[in-house]
């Protein structure tokens, strides 16, 4: 539990200075309150010693799905039951497996015992809980439907684990054939090609010249071998994919690298489909839950993933927030396909938005599955082929100068 210094006013008027221990700094200034203290400056005692030994890891301060779900469906049955939150919240801390996890429902806790509300605790934490998060769990509390928000909230992060989860899985084949390929390649170029060319030149004994392939794959596995290639390997593509990151970071770099991925055929069908079924299904959950469409808008927008389709409906945003309505707006869209503009416009007539942008989210969501179920067809037998290929080539320069020396030989 961390400590805070505090300058606080007692109720005779003196000054009192002093360390208090409490899970956050809400959590200080309503134990100092309890005890007749106003509060005049509270500082976390880490930050003003200058002194800060935590290490940073990669993924430090994350939350798995799985965790958020579970805790996500059961505060729903907790708070649909009757139970206070602040109960809640300490059962659910109490049985909390994940470390990290428990840390945050811990501030989240001391926060809303501080009185803070539930949104602003879990804002305070956005690794764990994201904008769209927050957004709902703050709509639920206005409007008091805060466990049916947290239902909605748990079936959306499943069906998004799930979408995510089949275009991984689809995706593992194929890197993992790709790179053992590399790794067959590289052991060829550099060990076994050098020898059998050492062989090859014994056999000719300069008397016979070897197959122009055969040449070019003995000078490939001669660069391979050398200092500039050994650089190019361990600190030249290092250095490029750091900078290409780096590049990517900035708004700019994001944009032009997800335009780029948009015109690649293949990848840009399942994109722009992941990136629909992810919208209908947030923006759908966002508008069931009371948050206006404007602020429904800009949340889905964050959570798309790629820039380009972003800038897409923040433009949409600004359009409507002038009185246009989205479905119009929608139809302009370069990547939106008509049905979507078409089935929002009934939704707003009808005034069924939400259900209506929902049905396109199942929709969209089964054409993922077959559009990636498809790319992985077509990726399968690609990688074979191009194994086969490299496999064939060296075979072929391999065995084609021995042919021709045996002829040279027995003549």
């Amino acid at each position: 539990m961390p400590d805070f210094n505090f300058t606080a006013r007692q109720a005779s008027g003196q000054i009192q200075k002093g360390t208090i221990s409490a899970h956050s700094k809400a959590a200080a200034i309503a134990a100092l309150r309890a005890k007749q203290l106003a509060p005049i400056v509270v500082k976390d005692a880490s930050k003003a010693s200058g002194l800060n030994m935590s290490i940073p890891f990669p993924g430090a301060g994350k939350v798995k799905t799985k965790d958020l779900v579970i805790f996500t469906r059961e505060f729903a049955t907790m708070i649909n039951a009757g139970v206070p939150i602040l109960r809640a919240l300490t059962i659910l801390k109490d049985q909390c497996e994940s470390p990290t996890f428990k840390k945050i429902l811990e501030t989240v806790l001391a926060d809303v015992q501080g009185g803070s509300s539930m949104s602003a605790a879990l804002a305070k934490h956005p690794k764990a809980f994201s904008a769209i998060y927050v957004s709902m769990v703050r709509a639920g509390e206005a409007g008091g439907i805060l466990d049916q928000v947290l239902q909605r909230l748990a079936f959306q992060q499943e069906k998004d684990a799930a979408l995510k989860g089949k275009i991984r899985a689809a995706m593992i084949y194929p890197i993992v054939v790709f790179s053992v390929t590399l790794l067959a390649f590289f052991i060829l170029m550099t060990f076994i090609v050098p020898r059998i060319g050492t062989i090859l030149r014994s056999l000719s004994n300069g008397k016979a010249q070897l197959p122009i392939y055969t040449r070019a794959l003995l000078a490939i596995s001669h660069f391979m071998k050398q200092p500039l290639f050994i650089l190019i390997l361990f600190v030249g593509i290092p250095l490029a994919l750091v900078l290409f990151r780096r590049y990517t970071a900035t708004p700019q770099g994001r944009y032009h690298w997800h335009s780029f991925i948009l015109k690649i055929p293949a990848i840009k069908v399942i994109l722009i489909k992941t990136a629909i079924a992810r919208f209908s299904r947030v923006f759908a959950s966002l508008m069931g839950a009371g948050v206006s469409i404007v602020d429904s808008i800009d949340i889905t927008a964050a959570a798309i993933g790629n820039a380009v389709i972003e800038k897409e409906l923040l433009d949409c945003s600004r359009a409507v927030e002038g009185g246009a309505e989205l479905s119009t707006q929608l139809s302009k869209s370069k990547h939106f396909p008509p049905i979507v503009s078409q089935m929002l416009a009934v939704g707003e007539e009808t005034g069924q938005t939400d259900t209506v942008i929902l049905k396109i989210a199942e929709f969209y969501e089964e054409e993922v599955d077959t559009a990636v179920g498809a790319l992985s067809s077509i990726i399968e037998p690609v990688m074979i082929i191009v194994l086969g290929v490299m496999v064939g080539t060296v075979a072929i320069s391999v065995f084609a100068p021995i042919a021709q020396l045996s002829t040279h030989v027995a003549g």
